[in-house]
């Protein structure tokens, strides 16, 4: 296995392997916002291959606003973490998410944060088993209250 950071001619292919966690996504959509993010000095991705097939990845960006359980800024954000099932239970996710360490070290960060769905269990055991600590537990609400009601 081989891990790597992203370029902008791994966009389409790191567009795809999103998809894939966020399937209600389009991966034109997806490749677009990924080649933004290659390109942007305060994000990174990181490609994981198995020989030349890609079989996950991780995106790390600096969070310059409060983040929930930090005391410092800017923070190195985990905004995602995908590893395809085949290849799961093998180190790849724990490579991919010091590799997006260090790279948030290299930027100036002392914290590194993450986040997942109140109901992701599955995500919630593999962020605790990377060694992060929950802090908080939140529901957000939202409300019309202009015409769009």
């Amino acid at each position: 296995m081989n891990v790597r950071q992203a370029t902008q001619n791994d966009a389409r292919v790191t567009g795809e392997l999103a998809l894939l966690l966020w399937p209600d996504h389009a991966a034109e959509e997806l490749a677009g916002e990924f080649s933004e993010l290659i390109g942007n000095p305060e994000a990174a991705v990181f490609l994981a291959f198995d020989e030349e097939e890609p079989v996950g990845f991780s995106q790390v960006q600096l969070r310059h606003d409060y983040v929930e359980g930090t005391s410092t800024s800017p923070v190195g954000y985990l905004e995602g973490l995908f590893v395809k099932e085949a290849y799961r239970q093998e180190g790849l996710a724990r490579e991919l998410v010091v590799r997006a360490e260090q790279w948030a070290r290299d930027k100036g960060c002392n914290e590194f944060a993450s986040d997942c769905e109140l109901d992701n269990e599955i995500s919630l055991q593999v962020h605790l088993a990377l060694g992060f600590t929950e802090v908080n537990r939140i529901i957000c609400f939202t409300k019309p209250i202009g015409e769009a009601r």
